[in-house]
Protein backbone atom coordinates (compact mmCIF):
# COMPACT_ATOMS: atom_id res chain seq x y z
CA UNK A 1 0.00 0.00 0.00
CA UNK A 2 1.37 3.41 -0.96
CA UNK A 3 2.00 6.03 1.73
CA UNK A 4 -0.49 8.82 2.19
CA UNK A 5 2.46 11.21 2.46
CA UNK A 6 6.11 10.71 1.49
CA UNK A 7 8.55 13.48 2.34
CA UNK A 8 12.13 13.29 1.09
CA UNK A 9 14.66 15.85 2.37
CA UNK A 10 11.92 18.50 2.34
CA UNK A 11 12.82 21.98 3.53
CA UNK A 12 10.57 25.03 3.78
CA UNK A 13 11.81 28.61 4.00
CA UNK A 14 9.47 31.49 4.83
CA UNK A 15 9.81 35.26 4.67
CA UNK A 16 11.87 35.29 1.46
CA UNK A 17 14.28 32.75 2.92
CA UNK A 18 14.75 34.47 6.27
CA UNK A 19 13.01 31.77 8.31
CA UNK A 20 13.87 28.07 8.08
CA UNK A 21 10.52 26.50 9.02
CA UNK A 22 11.47 22.92 8.10
CA UNK A 23 14.88 21.45 7.36
CA UNK A 24 15.48 18.24 5.38
CA UNK A 25 12.46 16.36 6.71
CA UNK A 26 12.13 12.79 5.49
CA UNK A 27 9.23 10.64 6.63
CA UNK A 28 6.42 8.47 5.30
CA UNK A 29 2.91 8.24 6.75
CA UNK A 30 0.90 5.14 5.93
CA UNK A 31 -2.90 4.84 5.68
CA UNK A 32 -4.50 4.25 9.08
CA UNK A 33 -1.61 5.67 11.12
CA UNK A 34 -2.22 8.07 14.01
CA UNK A 35 0.81 10.34 14.03
CA UNK A 36 1.36 12.98 16.73
CA UNK A 37 3.72 15.89 16.08
CA UNK A 38 5.31 17.17 19.28
CA UNK A 39 7.94 19.75 20.14
CA UNK A 40 8.37 23.21 21.57
CA UNK A 41 6.71 26.30 20.13
CA UNK A 42 8.36 27.16 16.83
CA UNK A 43 9.66 23.63 16.27
CA UNK A 44 7.89 23.29 12.90
CA UNK A 45 4.74 21.33 13.77
CA UNK A 46 2.28 23.73 12.13
CA UNK A 47 4.53 24.21 9.12
CA UNK A 48 4.72 20.46 8.63
CA UNK A 49 0.93 20.15 8.75
CA UNK A 50 0.53 22.98 6.26
CA UNK A 51 3.10 21.38 3.98
CA UNK A 52 1.23 18.06 4.05
CA UNK A 53 -2.05 19.84 3.32
CA UNK A 54 -0.61 21.68 0.33
CA UNK A 55 -0.70 25.15 1.90
CA UNK A 56 3.09 25.34 1.74
CA UNK A 57 5.37 24.00 -0.95
CA UNK A 58 8.83 22.54 -0.33
CA UNK A 59 11.58 25.05 -1.00
CA UNK A 60 13.85 22.07 -1.62
CA UNK A 61 13.24 18.35 -1.47
CA UNK A 62 10.10 16.47 -2.39
CA UNK A 63 6.57 15.80 -1.17
CA UNK A 64 4.47 13.00 -2.66
CA UNK A 65 0.77 12.81 -1.74
CA UNK A 66 -1.67 9.99 -2.49
CA UNK A 67 -4.25 12.02 -4.42
CA UNK A 68 -6.85 9.26 -3.97
CA UNK A 69 -7.02 10.00 -0.24
CA UNK A 70 -9.43 12.82 0.62
CA UNK A 71 -8.00 15.08 3.30
CA UNK A 72 -9.20 17.90 5.53
CA UNK A 73 -7.45 20.14 8.04
CA UNK A 74 -8.53 21.66 11.34
CA UNK A 75 -6.65 24.86 12.14
CA UNK A 76 -5.66 25.98 15.61
CA UNK A 77 -7.78 29.13 15.32
CA UNK A 78 -10.68 28.26 13.04
CA UNK A 79 -12.77 31.04 11.51
CA UNK A 80 -16.55 30.88 11.17
CA UNK A 81 -18.69 33.24 9.09
CA UNK A 82 -21.58 35.25 10.48
CA UNK A 83 -24.03 32.55 9.40
CA UNK A 84 -25.83 29.71 11.12
CA UNK A 85 -23.73 26.78 12.26
CA UNK A 86 -25.39 24.55 9.65
CA UNK A 87 -24.63 26.99 6.83
CA UNK A 88 -21.01 27.36 7.96
CA UNK A 89 -20.53 23.61 7.64
CA UNK A 90 -22.53 23.27 4.40
CA UNK A 91 -20.87 26.21 2.64
CA UNK A 92 -17.51 24.52 2.22
CA UNK A 93 -19.17 21.49 0.64
CA UNK A 94 -21.18 23.69 -1.72
CA UNK A 95 -18.07 25.60 -2.76
CA UNK A 96 -16.50 22.20 -3.46
CA UNK A 97 -19.27 21.31 -5.90
CA UNK A 98 -21.82 19.52 -3.70
CA UNK A 99 -25.41 20.63 -4.48
CA UNK A 100 -26.81 22.85 -1.71
CA UNK A 101 -29.55 20.42 -0.62
CA UNK A 102 -27.06 17.55 -0.33
CA UNK A 103 -24.54 19.83 1.40
CA UNK A 104 -27.08 20.70 4.10
CA UNK A 105 -27.85 17.02 4.69
CA UNK A 106 -24.18 16.15 5.04
CA UNK A 107 -23.61 19.18 7.27
CA UNK A 108 -26.44 18.08 9.58
CA UNK A 109 -24.98 14.57 9.75
CA UNK A 110 -21.53 15.93 10.62
CA UNK A 111 -22.96 18.17 13.35
CA UNK A 112 -24.82 15.21 14.83
CA UNK A 113 -21.61 13.18 14.76
CA UNK A 114 -19.88 15.98 16.68
CA UNK A 115 -22.75 16.20 19.19
CA UNK A 116 -23.78 19.65 17.95
CA UNK A 117 -27.14 19.01 16.29
CA UNK A 118 -28.85 21.34 18.75
CA UNK A 119 -26.67 24.25 17.59
CA UNK A 120 -27.42 23.91 13.87
CA UNK A 121 -29.56 27.05 13.61
CA UNK A 122 -27.57 29.24 16.00
CA UNK A 123 -25.43 32.06 14.65
CA UNK A 124 -21.85 30.81 14.67
CA UNK A 125 -20.57 34.11 16.11
CA UNK A 126 -22.53 33.41 19.33
CA UNK A 127 -20.64 30.22 20.13
CA UNK A 128 -18.05 29.62 22.82
CA UNK A 129 -14.44 28.89 21.90
CA UNK A 130 -14.97 25.19 22.55
CA UNK A 131 -18.10 25.11 20.42
CA UNK A 132 -16.33 26.90 17.57
CA UNK A 133 -13.57 24.27 17.64
CA UNK A 134 -16.11 21.44 17.52
CA UNK A 135 -18.02 23.11 14.68
CA UNK A 136 -14.76 23.46 12.76
CA UNK A 137 -14.13 19.78 13.35
CA UNK A 138 -17.64 18.97 12.11
CA UNK A 139 -16.90 21.10 9.02
CA UNK A 140 -13.82 18.99 8.36
CA UNK A 141 -15.74 15.75 8.92
CA UNK A 142 -18.47 16.83 6.51
CA UNK A 143 -15.90 16.56 3.72
CA UNK A 144 -15.76 12.81 4.54
CA UNK A 145 -11.95 12.77 4.67
CA UNK A 146 -9.78 9.71 4.84
CA UNK A 147 -6.91 11.87 6.15
CA UNK A 148 -7.45 14.40 8.92
CA UNK A 149 -4.77 16.96 9.81
CA UNK A 150 -5.23 18.81 13.12
CA UNK A 151 -3.24 21.69 14.58
CA UNK A 152 -3.62 21.71 18.38
CA UNK A 153 -7.24 20.45 18.24
CA UNK A 154 -7.96 21.10 21.94
CA UNK A 155 -5.73 24.10 22.68
CA UNK A 156 -7.31 26.86 24.81
CA UNK A 157 -10.39 24.76 25.58
CA UNK A 158 -11.89 24.17 29.00
CA UNK A 159 -11.72 20.61 30.40
CA UNK A 160 -15.27 19.73 29.29
CA UNK A 161 -14.67 20.92 25.72
CA UNK A 162 -11.31 19.13 25.61
CA UNK A 163 -12.96 15.86 26.62
CA UNK A 164 -15.64 16.31 23.95
CA UNK A 165 -13.12 17.00 21.19
CA UNK A 166 -10.84 14.18 22.28
CA UNK A 167 -13.75 11.72 22.49
CA UNK A 168 -14.67 12.53 18.90
CA UNK A 169 -11.05 12.18 17.77
CA UNK A 170 -10.82 8.86 19.62
CA UNK A 171 -13.88 7.64 17.73
CA UNK A 172 -12.30 8.70 14.44
CA UNK A 173 -8.95 7.13 15.35
CA UNK A 174 -10.70 3.80 15.93
CA UNK A 175 -11.81 3.68 12.29
CA UNK A 176 -9.29 1.48 10.46
CA UNK A 177 -9.18 3.56 7.27
CA UNK A 178 -8.78 6.96 8.94
CA UNK A 179 -5.32 8.56 9.01
CA UNK A 180 -4.76 11.19 11.71
CA UNK A 181 -1.82 13.59 11.83
CA UNK A 182 -2.06 16.05 14.70
CA UNK A 183 0.12 18.54 16.53
CA UNK A 184 -0.34 18.68 20.28
CA UNK A 185 1.28 20.00 23.43
CA UNK A 186 -0.99 17.73 25.48
CA UNK A 187 1.22 14.69 26.04
CA UNK A 188 -1.61 12.81 27.75
CA UNK A 189 -3.67 13.28 24.62
CA UNK A 190 -0.74 12.07 22.52
CA UNK A 191 -0.51 8.90 24.63
CA UNK A 192 -4.23 8.24 24.27
CA UNK A 193 -4.65 8.96 20.55
CA UNK A 194 -1.34 8.39 18.75
CA UNK A 195 0.25 5.21 17.49
CA UNK A 196 3.44 7.05 16.50
CA UNK A 197 5.20 10.20 17.71
CA UNK A 198 7.36 12.54 15.63
CA UNK A 199 9.46 14.98 17.68
CA UNK A 200 10.61 18.17 15.96
CA UNK A 201 13.15 20.79 16.98
CA UNK A 202 14.08 23.87 14.91
CA UNK A 203 12.33 22.39 11.88
CA UNK A 204 14.14 19.05 12.03
CA UNK A 205 12.75 15.61 12.89
CA UNK A 206 14.92 14.35 15.76
CA UNK A 207 12.84 11.33 16.80
CA UNK A 208 10.21 9.19 15.08
CA UNK A 209 9.03 6.34 17.29
CA UNK A 210 6.03 4.19 18.20
CA UNK A 211 4.13 5.89 21.02
CA UNK A 212 5.11 3.33 23.67
CA UNK A 213 8.81 3.64 22.84
CA UNK A 214 8.66 7.43 22.80
CA UNK A 215 7.23 7.63 26.32
CA UNK A 216 8.83 4.61 27.94
CA UNK A 217 11.48 3.19 25.63
CA UNK A 218 14.77 2.38 27.34
CA UNK A 219 16.84 3.91 24.53
CA UNK A 220 15.12 7.31 24.45
CA UNK A 221 17.60 9.04 26.78
CA UNK A 222 20.72 7.77 25.02
CA UNK A 223 19.58 7.77 21.38
CA UNK A 224 17.23 10.77 21.40
CA UNK A 225 18.49 13.10 24.17
CA UNK A 226 16.61 16.17 22.90
CA UNK A 227 13.29 14.30 22.94
CA UNK A 228 14.07 12.94 26.39
CA UNK A 229 14.81 16.46 27.67
CA UNK A 230 11.55 17.69 26.15
CA UNK A 231 9.59 14.99 28.00
CA UNK A 232 11.29 15.92 31.26
CA UNK A 233 10.24 19.53 30.77
CA UNK A 234 13.77 20.78 30.29
CA UNK A 235 12.96 22.26 26.87
CA UNK A 236 10.23 24.88 26.74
Amino acid sequence: MSPVFQLTDASVQLGHGKVQALCQVSLAIQPGERVALVGANGSGKSSLLRLLHGLLAPTTGRLQVDAAQRQAMLFQRPYLLRLSVLRNVALGLWLGGVPWAAAKVRAAQALAQAGLADLALRNARELSVGQVQRVALARALAAQPQVLLLDEPSASLDPHAKRAVEALLGHLAAQPDMTLVFASHNLGQVKRLASRVVYLEHGRVLADLPVAEFFAGPALQTQYPQAHAFLKGEWV
